[in-house]
């Protein structure tokens, strides 16, 4: 999703909340919203596209830029819980912005993971290059599930309009081979396999369109926000579309499976025949939910991490919420 980024040929501007704050706080403090369908709020501040994990016995939360109390521009956030129910907003894991893109301000849709092999943090992410062509992707890398992150100095991807966005990286449990998804900008979503060390993509590896726009009745003219799950023995594509953000957000979260991380992958509308594949829609009180992450708590239980608006409080941007997720009848539900 095109987090805070300008949809020139749409016109919707990515709207961001200025009463955030990046001081760290002294203890959790719950700021939650009661239920409302299965829309449950977790940390109602402007956070979107959320990447949730867990490690060490805590859970980390990464999002795209937002400004902070100060009024300035915080680069990547991130925040941390002890229960993914009461969170600390902790600051800025990217506080200084990569040479190739430091004069610019748009970066957004972090993937954060720890590589075991790597001992390091890694972290992708989308932004605007010093040449504003286009949207390019970076990797980081950190000690510290807090940061700092230090970008790699060379992005990783540079695209056309706003293809390369919206990293999501994998590692098969099956082959142990590293995967990248990405994609918007009304083309399909694509994977590609990449070298161990996430420095570049493997050799000889080509991109694979694996999900395409406008193939179901709603929210797929555009689609973006690719999380990958695996369940199971099957791999689970989740994305959003169609509109983030903005005066005219209309999004949802969606989903697509397959016996293999390259595919084919069939949408949950297409196996069912409704041509309607998402698993998650705006309610009575939240709108546009979408850009997921999947994480599991210390007793195996899946959840759901994403970002909606408040439709009374727009102003407060894109709130990180949090649901139960679990699979049934080979597709995944999401529940309170």
């Amino acid at each position: 999703m095109k987090k805070t980024l300008i949809y020139l040929m749409l016109g919707l501007v990515s709207t961001l909340s200025a009463c955030s704050s990046h001081a760290q706080q002294a203890a959790p403090v719950k700021q939650t919203a009661p239920y409302n369908g299965l829309i449950h709020v977790v940390l109602d501040r402007d956070f979107p596209d959320p990447t949730v994990i867990s490690y060490g016995g805590k859970y980390y939360a990464y999002a795209t830029q937002s400004p902070g109390g100060d009024g300035r521009m915080i680069n990547i956030q991130v925040a941390w819980s002890t229960d993914h129910e009461h969170w600390v907003h902790a600051g800025d894991a990217l506080p200084q912005k990569p040479s190739w893109a430091s004069n610019t301000q748009n970066f957004w849709a972090p993937d954060v993971f720890f590589d075991a092999k790597l001992k390091k943090f890694v972290m992708l992410f989308s932004a605007d290059p010093n040449e504003l062509t286009g949207k390019w992707m970076g990797v980081a890398y950190a000690d510290n599930p807090l940061g700092p992150f230090t970008d790699r100095g060379t992005p990783l991807m540079k695209g056309p309009s706003f293809q390369c966005i919206d990293p999501k990286a994998f590692v098969d449990p099956k082959s142990g081979k590293h995967f990248l998804y990405w994609g918007s900008d009304f083309q399909p979503l694509r994977v590609r396999e990449m070298k161990d060390d996430w420095s570049d993509f493997a050799d000889g590896s080509t991109a694979a369109a694996v999900v395409f726009p406008g193939k179901d009745k709603s929210y797929s003219s555009l689609v973006e926000g690719s999380w990958l799950d695996y369940d199971n023995g099957t791999y689970y594509l989740y994305y959003s579309g169609d509109n983030c953000c903005g005066a005219g957000a209309n999004y949802a979260v969606m989903i697509a499976k397959a016996s293999n991380p390259l595919g084919p992958f069939v949408r949950l509308g297409e196996s069912n025949q409704t041509l309607n594949s998402a698993i998650l829609i705006k309610d009575a009180v939240y709108t546009a939910p979408g850009h997921n992450s999947i994480f599991t708590d210390e007793k195996g239980n899946k959840f759901i991490a994403y970002h909606a608006i408040e439709i009374a409080h727009k102003e407060k941007g894109r709130v990180m919420c949090i649901s139960s997720i679990q699979y049934e009848n080979g597709w995944p539900v999401v529940t309170k």
